[in-house]
């Protein structure tokens, strides 16, 4: 099952970086040549991407059609599900979406409006966590974190 809920996007970052955010436990499966775009759907380019450690990488995409951006974290190694996150925040609107359960090949597809906005997106698989914010807006430089809990 996967859930996709509006919140402040202050409130999403900080529930995230403690870990207090409810996890939904659904297993998903996927070929292990799963793609962004496959998972996101056609007309997605990947605009950016973050490692996750060694476990995968988190995608940003963007659908220059409908200015919705994707994010979707996808393991290196499918195998047994492990706790997997994908979320995607536009602070200006204070739209943010996640994901969040135990997965085999990937968390997500989250999606936010994104035309003319900065984003702020992340992921995680099993206890590596990454964060980007102020992300794909121009010339300001945007920031990423990565831990483990």
């Amino acid at each position: 099952m996967r859930f996709t809920r509006s919140v402040l996007a202050a409130s999403a970052v900080a529930a995230l970086s403690v870990g207090t955010m409810t996890a939904m436990a659904s297993p998903a499966s996927a070929a292990p040549n799963t793609t962004p775009q496959k998972v996101c759907g056609s007309g997605y380019k990947t605009v950016n991407s973050a490692t996750v450690g060694s476990l995968g990488t988190v995608y940003l995409t963007y659908n220059a059609s409908n200015g919705q951006n994707c994010v979707t974290t996808i393991r290196n190694n499918p195998g047994k599900a492990v706790n997997m996150s994908a979320w995607v925040s536009v602070p200006d609107t204070e739209e943010s979406h996640y994901d969040e359960g135990l997965f085999t090949s990937y968390a997500g597809p989250t999606y936010a409006y994104g035309k003319g906005h900065c984003v702020d997106w992340g992921g995680s698989i099993g206890n590596t966590y990454v964060q980007v914010y102020g992300s794909n807006c121009g010339s300001l430089k945007e920031h990423r974190i990565t831990f483990t809990r």
